[in-house]
């Protein structure tokens, strides 16, 4: 566990981002499918990152503690609250 968390303390922003898409789309950058092994190794480097080095107060990141951080739906409708999304036209519809 140790060779990993020095892995992980020395791995570059850029290649978490990479890991990050992979582990949600699924595929590498080439469009190549993670194997469900790939995926679950990816996603478990992605949740170590953010808990060690990016220190995320997000939806669903990992917090400094290692515990999975998940906002109340009051919370979140105050942080999307003016934020829009997109607006149509009654004729557009």
């Amino acid at each position: 566990m140790t060779d990993l968390l020095k892995v992980i303390d020395e791995m570059p922003l850029e290649v978490y981002e990479r890991l990050k898409s992979a582990a949600e789309t699924g595929k590498w950058e080439d469009g190549s499918a993670l194997s469900e092994a790939q995926r679950d190794s990816t996603l478990q480097v992605v949740m170590l990152f953010q808990q060690r080095r990016l220190h995320l107060h997000e939806h669903f990141t990992i917090g400094n503690d290692g515990t999975v951080i998940e906002l109340s739906k009051a919370e979140l409708k105050k942080r999307f609250r003016g934020d829009t999304i997109a607006e149509f036209k009654e004729d557009e519809l």
